[in-house]
């Protein structure tokens, strides 16, 4: 994970031919774990600290 001032942008790898229809992340920041919609990527963003982001993949992945 590099960490920068600027989002690194990333869709699901499990995304397939669906690619406009998912959520990307940018979690290269330092505090903060972004969240937007691949859709309407000028539009908002869901901000999540790191730990909080971290537990709620874990509670998914159960």
């Amino acid at each position: 994970m590099s960490m920068s001032s600027k989002p690194n942008w990333r869709k699901s790898t499990r995304s397939g031919s669906n690619a406009g229809a998912c959520v990307e992340v940018a979690d290269n920041l330092p505090d903060r774990v972004l969240v937007r919609d691949s859709k309407d990527q000028s539009g908002p963003t869901l901000t999540f600290a790191p730990a909080r982001w971290r537990g709620f993949l874990r509670s998914v992945k159960r």
